[in-house]
C-alpha cells in the first residue's frame, strides 16, 4: 500500500480512500492522510479516542467488492490474458455491459 500511495503522489483535493477495516491501525491511517487523502475506514469499538468516518461511503464498499468477484466469472477477465491495455479494457466494458444486460 505504502508504494502504491507513494506513486499516486500528493493530491490537491481530499479524495476518500475506503480502506478494509484490517487497515484501521494509526499508522495505515496516517499513510492515507500524508499524501492529501482521506481515509474512510471505521474505528475499532475498543479505541479511546474513535474518528469520524463517512458511513454512506463505507457502505458503498461493498459495490465494489460484488463488482470485483463478478469479474471473478469471468476467466479472460480475471487471468488477463490480454497483453495489450486497449484489449483489456474492452473486455473489461464487454464484461460490464455483459452483467448489466443479464
Amino acid at each position: 500500500m505504502r508504494k502504491l500511495l507513494h506513486r499516486l503522489g500528493r493530491q490537491r483535493t481530499n479524495l476518500a480512500l475506503v480502506m478494509e477495516r484490517a487497515y484501521e491501525g494509526d499508522e495505515t491511517r496516517q499513510l492515507a492522510l500524508d499524501p492529501g487523502y482521506d481515509p474512510v475506514v471505521p474505528p475499532l469499538k475498543t479505541r479511546r479516542e474513535p474518528w469520524g468516518y463517512n458511513r454512506e461511503t463505507y457502505k458503498r464498499r461493498n459495490e465494489i467488492e460484488q463488482l470485483l468477484r463478478r469479474f471473478k466469472g469471468h476467466r479472460r477477465i480475471f487471468s488477463r490474458f490480454e497483453k495489450l491495455d486497449a484489449l483489456f479494457r474492452g473486455f473489461v466494458l464487454f464484461t460490464l455491459i455483459y452483467d448489466a444486460v443479464r
